[in-house]
């Protein structure tokens, strides 16, 4: 089976969990920039082998589904309709052979994913599937998607049965989004970084109590902050060291630049803070003009609510597949 993509949207490119464990060899992670979101698309179809999905961002691509296919969309809220036929969201849908999928803008969030049961079968490099557009790794050389691609779908065993010509048909039933989409713009939680106390005290209070905005210029590598600069107490000289999506580091400029799932592996500037990893699926959601605004918590804070998040989303993964089953 084959997915073609007749219009690419905005940046569309395929992502899995990424390829951790390289950065000795100067390969960054990637990977999906909203984890959960990815891992609830591919567990609505059924997919169990952190199969390679569709991310979307800001507006959707066009595709051909040339045999039929189940479906599902999570994240952002995005128009999609095949036909006249509206697609919901958070949900299991099928669609018949010949099928052209629309998706459209965001009304809120700025990434959405696209899973298709068997997953997108490219091949994979250092364990991977995902498109690293910082590096060119992946597929077509991690570049994004674009017009006349052709995606293989892999084999997997019927999970519906076929659906009727021209009709798409969802299940019965569908996730509430809430638990795993931000749509309120909270602060997220922020750990002092090695280079906190090199802030001057009133850029300390500011990068905890202002508001920044979500600059244009951001990008799946880090997200740029528009806001109040921040300032060192005296200029500082710094060897490279290892960064991770999640450091916040501090440029000349004093905006704040946030990196994120194609961070490079080490860094120059300094690291004035450290985003809670169960926070950065909130920061990818952000669309330019976004607030973005912080709180400080510990180590142990920090810890306590992943656990507890990955607690959740594994109780809902188990169930979702248990449904499936008996569908």
């Amino acid at each position: 089976m084959n997915v073609t993509v007749i219009k690419p949207g905005l940046l569309s490119s395929l992502q899995d969990a990424g390829r951790p464990g390289h950065a000795a060899l100067g390969v960054g992670r990637a990977g999906a920039m909203d984890p959960p979101a990815w891992q609830l698309a591919n567990a609505l179809v059924g997919n169990t082998r952190g199969e390679a999905a569709i991310e979307c961002t800001l507006v959707g691509p066009s595709l051909r589904f040339e045999q039929a296919a189940v479906i599902a969309l999570t994240g952002a809220t995005i128009t999609a309709r095949v036909s006249e036929h509206s697609v919901p969201m958070w949900t299991t849908c099928r669609l018949p052979a010949g099928s052209v999928l629309h998706l459209g803008g965001m009304a809120s969030g700025c990434r959405s994913y696209l899973a298709v049961r068997g997953g997108f079968d490219v091949p994979a490099l250092l364990g991977s599937r995902s498109s690293d557009l910082h590096a060119r790794i992946g597929y077509a050389h991690g570049r994004p998607l674009q017009t006349d691609d052709v995606l293989p779908v892999g084999a997997a065993l019927a999970l519906l049965g076929s659906p009727a010509d021209g009709e798409v048909q969802p299940l019965g039933w569908s996730l509430d989004p809430q638990p795993w989409f931000d749509f309120a713009q909270r602060p997220l939680a922020l750990l002092r970084g090695s280079h906190w106390s090199q802030l001057d005290a009133a850029s300390q209070q500011l990068l905890l109590d202002g508001k920044f905005s979500l600059s244009k210029d951001s990008n799946r590598t880090a997200s740029r902050l528009d806001g109040p600069a921040l300032q060192l107490r005296a200029p500082l000289e710094l060897i490279s060291e290892a960064a991770l999506p999640g450091t916040v580091q501090l440029p000349p400029s004093g905006q704040p630049i946030a990196l994120l799932a194609e961070a490079p592996v080490t860094g120059g500037y300094p690291r004035i803070g450290q985003i809670a990893l169960v926070d950065l699926p909130r920061l990818a959601q952000r669309r330019p003009g976004d607030t973005v605004c912080f709180h400080e918590t510990t180590l142990d804070e920090a810890l306590t609510r992943l656990a507890a998040h990955r607690q959740r989303l594994a109780r809902l993964l188990g169930t979702i597949a248990q449904r499936l089953e008996r569908t």
